[in-house]
This record gives C-alpha cells, sequence and structure tokens, in this order.
C-alpha cells in the first residue's frame, strides 16, 4: 500500500511521538488498536480504554471523552471529515507533526522528552483528575512525591462507564436505584483502598448532559436538548431527581458497612451549580446530615459572583471548572473545533473570573483548588493569587511529579 500522510489537529497529548497499530471502526475495544470515529462519546469508553491513541473529526481540546483521555494519556487528534474515511489497516501518528500516516507499519515511538516542568511545590495541595482506580494506583506508584497529592477528583459518571452502568435507566426507580447505589458503592471502595495515607477522593455527584446519556440508555426515553452544556443536568438535575437521592444513600450505607470510619475518606461534591440558593437547596434534598462535606463546583459566571455566598450557605470547599467556565465567559462550545480559536483559557475574562473566586474564597476561609490545564499551569500561577492547591489531569501531574524541580514549563509541549 502506498503511504499517505492525512496532516491533523493535536486536541490531547500522549507520552510517545509515534504511535501506530490497526485501525478500530467497532465500538468494541480492541487492545492496541488506533480507534477512529467521528466523535467520542460514551459508548465509546471500553473502546477507548484498549487504545493507544484516537483519531477523530469533531470535538475540542476539553471535551468530556477527551479530558478521559488526556488524563490516561491517550493521543487524541483530529483530522478533515472527509479524512476520517481514508483511514484503513495499519496507521502511524505523528504526534509532533499532528499528521496520521496511512499504508506504514504502526509501531511504538520514542518518549516524549519534554522539559523539566515546575518543581512539585508550587502545586500546592494538588488534586488529580481521574478516569477510573487505575490512575489512583498509578499515580500512587511513582515514588515519595505521590504524596503530594492530597485528593483524586472523580465523576460519578465515569464510574458508571467504568460499571457498564446505565444512571438513566437505574434512576427511573424500583430495584434498580438500590443496585445503582451498591455498584457505585464498590467502585468507590475499590479507589479507597487504593489511597496513600491522608489522601481522599472527591465525588463529583453524577452529572450526565443529555447528548451523553442517549449514548447508553436501553430504555429511557432522554429529552432532546438544543444546547446540553446549558440544559438539565448537574444540581438542577439532582434538586429534581426524586431517586437520586435514595441512590445516595445506598451508596454512602453501603461504603460505611464496607469501610467502617475510612469510608469518611470520600467527599462528596455539588456539580454545575448556578448560585447559592441552589447550593442551599441540595444538602436538604439530598437528606445529607450537616457533618457530611458537601463542596462546591465553580463552573459558571454566576457562581463566580455568588462565590462569598455559595461559601456562606455552607460549602467546605471549591473546586474551579476552568474548562466549563471558559465555553460560558466566552460563549464558545469547548467540544465544538469550529470556535477553537475563540475557546481561549488564558482570556483576560476568565483570569479575572479565577481570581476573583480565589480571592473571595481566602476572604471566606474556604478552601479552593483549580483546575489547569498542563499548558496554562505556570500562567495561572504566575498571574493569578495562590489558591489551597491546583487540580490537574493525572497524566500531567504524573510528569510534574516524576520530574526533578527545574521551573521548566509544560507550554511549549502542549499543542494549544
Amino acid at each position: 500500500m502506498t503511504e499517505r500522510q492525512i496532516r491533523g489537529v493535536l486536541l490531547t497529548r500522549g507520552t510517545e511521538t509515534v504511535v501506530g497499530g490497526p485501525c478500530n471502526r467497532t465500538e468494541r475495544p480492541v487492545e492496541g488498536s488506533i480507534l477512529v470515529t467521528p466523535s467520542l462519546n460514551p459508548r465509546l469508553y471500553d473502546a477507548l480504554m484498549t487504545a493507544r491513541a484516537v483519531v477523530c473529526s469533531s470535538g475540542g481540546r476539553t471535551g468530556h471523552m477527551q479530558s478521559i483521555c488526556r488524563a490516561k494519556g491517550i493521543p487524541v487528534l483530529r483530522v478533515d471529515p472527509a479524512d476520517l474515511g481514508k483511514l484503513v489497516g495499519e496507521v502511524t501518528l505523528d504526534l509532533e507533526s499532528g499528521s496520521v500516516i496511512v499504508g506504514a507499519a504502526g509501531g511504538a515511538g520514542a518518549a516524549t522528552t519534554n522539559p523539566a516542568p515546575a518543581p512539585p511545590d508550587v502545586l500546592g495541595s494538588a488534586c488529580a483528575v481521574i478516569a477510573d482506580l487505575r490512575d489512583i494506583r498509578g499515580l500512587n506508584s511513582i515514588g515519595p512525591h505521590a504524596a503530594r497529592v492530597e485528593s483524586f477528583f472523580l465523576r460519578e459518571e465515569f464510574l458508571c462507564f467504568s460499571a457498564a452502568l446505565s444512571p438513566i435507566d437505574a434512576l427511573r426507580g424500583g430495584a434498580a436505584v438500590n443496585a445503582y447505589g451498591r455498584a457505585v458503592a464498590k467502585q468507590l471502595q475499590a479507589c479507597v483502598e487504593a489511597l496513600l495515607p491522608g489522601q481522599r477522593l472527591i465525588l463529583r455527584m453524577l452529572d450526565l448532559r443529555s447528548n451523553d446519556a442517549v449514548h447508553i440508555t436501553d430504555e429511557a426515553t432522554v429529552p432532546r436538548e438544543p444546547n446540553p452544556d446549558m440544559g438539565l443536568h448537574g444540581t438542577r438535575w439532582l434538586l429534581r431527581s426524586a431517586s437520586y437521592p435514595e441512590a445516595l444513600h445506598v451508596m454512602l450505607e453501603t461504603l460505611r458497612e464496607r469501610l467502617g470510619a475510612e469510608a469518611d475518606r470520600v467527599h462528596l461534591s455539588a456539580p454545575f451549580l448556578t448560585d447559592a440558593e441552589e447550593f442551599a437547596k441540595l444538602r436538604p434534598h439530598l437528606g445529607l446530615p450537616t457533618e457530611t462535606p458537601l463542596s462546591a463546583f465553580i463552573e459558571t459566571p454566576a457562581a463566580v459572583y455568588a462565590t462569598s455566598a455559595i461559601c456562606a450557605a455552607g460549602a467546605d470547599e471549591l473546586f474551579v471548572g476552568t474548562k466549563d467556565l471558559v465555553q460560558f465567559y466566552l460563549a464558545a462550545d469547548r467540544s465544538n473545533h469550529l470556535v477553537a480559536e475563540s475557546y481561549r483559557t488564558r482570556h483576560p475574562a476568565v483570569l479575572d473570573g479565577l481570581r476573583r473566586v480565589i480571592e473571595d474564597a481566602c476572604d471566606a476561609g474556604t478552601p479552593t483548588r483549580v483546575f489547569a490545564l498542563g499548558a496554562d499551569f505556570d500562567y495561572y500561577r504566575e498571574r493569578l493569587p495562590t489558591p489551597t492547591g491546583y487540580m490537574m489531569c493525572v497524566s500531567e501531574l504524573r510528569h510534574i511529579l516524576q520530574s526533578s524541580a527545574g521551573g521548566r514549563s509544560l507550554i511549549e509541549n502542549d499543542p494549544a
């Protein structure tokens, strides 16, 4: 076969400069393959977990499934839709040039040589953003610097993907609700047992957008929303759900039965908040006692404005979801490559919002952790007040922790 080179845009970087393998266009897992798909969605989770790389024709750097890839160190290359059909057989991704070679033998590439990033002590109380249990085990195995990681952040829907659960189907009612709670507890138990002393797990409670939910339901009818990111999900969905509080209690009670006091290492976080009123309603709706830690995710401009009030309403800590915050500040869909140039993580408006959250939380005495892409880490820490700590995808955080102190930046190695 004659070799053909197809140019693309690198959305997430892995640990190798060259990655090769057979194309996989199915939704089934094929170990060591290159997953080829028009777009990433939750139905592809199992196939993604066995892939060496992904080639797609849509999506942005910070979409939800792209975030899994960033955490796992799986490179994602976006090509023109007209070129996607040309990817057959063995292909090789050249991540330095952002291209796919069709007809060349796939194989392992050399590990990417990155300049030493900033030393670990600038991370503060670090929080690792993970996709599954393997990420905890992998990061905690790197040596003494793993103790710099105070917490691991995990989305509940990712636990559902790992357990082959359809939350929309399970939470419709009946015995399935209890089964859901026990299944999530089983996943959490394994995660807690992999923690080092002093570490904890931050569970972002279920936040499933309709465009993702439709891919993982067999029974429920998912309403079609014109703009799912601004639709019925996050805390506003939790407040409307009659069955989720029951599932949550089953989950927490099961954890307590299996782990005893170690169950206290799982902390809950309210996703996608608008204001303090929403946050204040959530604890009684879920039936959570006052001693149960409940943190808040700040990822909308309204929540930025309401930071002081959310702290006063009882938020134990704050997590700043920069990826969503950027898209709402700049009206640029994080998953739409057509507006990628407008999605700017360093825009002055974004920095102003991050600064306001950190300062207001500091005034309230509330711990705050800010999410940063590896490419933005040095930029943020040089221009923002110091938060309690930073959140980073586990693959990027691992790189920082494994490197010697040097102060050089990750920025020049990021496709952005």
